[in-house]
């Protein structure tokens, strides 16, 4: 069914939170992907600063530039002109100050036409929130496995099993939760500890790997549609397999050429027969 409803507002989502109505975010990165999701019934797009490991084969994320998240984010915004488009902000374009911070979620607003930004870190991070919601840019945050940090948290594993690590996600919230983020990204981090943030904030939660106790969840498309299959993590549920159909779509398209099968006729541009004439061959 085609996505005909006008863009969620931010105050719109707020109010998810009371009704119990969950919200879906999936992650893309380009036009034609952007462009099935914004006819699907999905509230929102992440151009997730993943891309560096889908999209681009590195080993991890923090390469990824702000540039680069800017030029996705536009291609996004321009297939997806009714869902709401959050660009994430990646390694290096925040931690140095606020005014960093500031700087680098104004330019992806400004530049990209997203709606609103993301970006990975809890109390520490708090100042640097405060100041970007205040200049009115909407801002979503992300606790628990932060992939930019992911080497100081011992690798892409859970987070929060131990009562220590459980109360400091939680004072995390809390402090995003006041610095006036209006969701948050709760990733690969226990059920029973997403359960109680959720309970706790006032902002939406995300889960990512963050069981049912939220109010919404995020997929990366490539993982939704079976089409990143080289790593697949245990919160992931593939609900298509495409890339095997992508494969032979390939592979019989080549077959097809060397055995002079493509073009047919129905491929080919009819005409040219007065310089055929000129030109005779035998």
């Amino acid at each position: 069914m085609p996505h005909v409803t006008k863009k969620i507002t931010i105050p719109e989502f707020k109010k998810r939170k009371k009704t119990g109505e969950r919200v879906t975010m999936i992650t893309v990165y380009d036009f034609p992907m952007a462009r099935l999701v914004d006819r699907s019934p999905a509230e929102m797009i992440l151009v997730g600063d993943s891309l560096g490991m889908v999209f681009q084969g590195l080993e991890h994320t923090n390469p990824v530039t702000l540039d680069e998240i800017i030029y996705h984010a536009k291609a996004v915004r321009r297939g997806a002109p009714t869902t709401l488009v959050v660009g994430d902000m990646p390694f290096m374009s925040y931690q140095v100050s606020s005014e960093q911070g500031l700087t680098s979620a104004g330019r992806i607003i400004k530049e990209s036409g997203a709606d609103c930004v993301k970006l990975e870190g809890g109390t520490y991070m708090a100042p640097s929130v405060e100041r970007i919601v205040k200049a009115g840019i909407p801002v979503i945050g992300h606790i628990g496995l932060t992939p930019q940090s992911a080497s100081a948290l011992g690798g892409f594993k859970v987070q929060g099993n131990t009562l220590e690590e459980a109360e400091k996600l939680i004072a995390d919230a809390r402090a995003l939760d006041e610095a006036g983020v209006f969701a948050m990204v709760l990733e690969c981090i226990p059920a029973g500890v997403a359960k109680v943030i959720t309970e706790t904030v006032s902002a939406i939660t995300i889960g990512v790997g963050a069981g049912t106790h939220v109010n919404g969840h995020n997929l990366n498309a490539y993982d939704i549609l079976g089409l990143f299959d080289a790593f697949v993590p245990k919160f992931v549920k593939q609900y298509k397999h495409l890339a095997p159909e992508i494969l032979d779509g390939f592979t019989t398209f080549t077959q097809s050429v060397r055995s002079g099968v493509y073009p047919s006729e129905d491929q080919i541009f009819t005409g040219g027969e007065l310089i055929t004439q000129r030109y005779p061959t035998e």
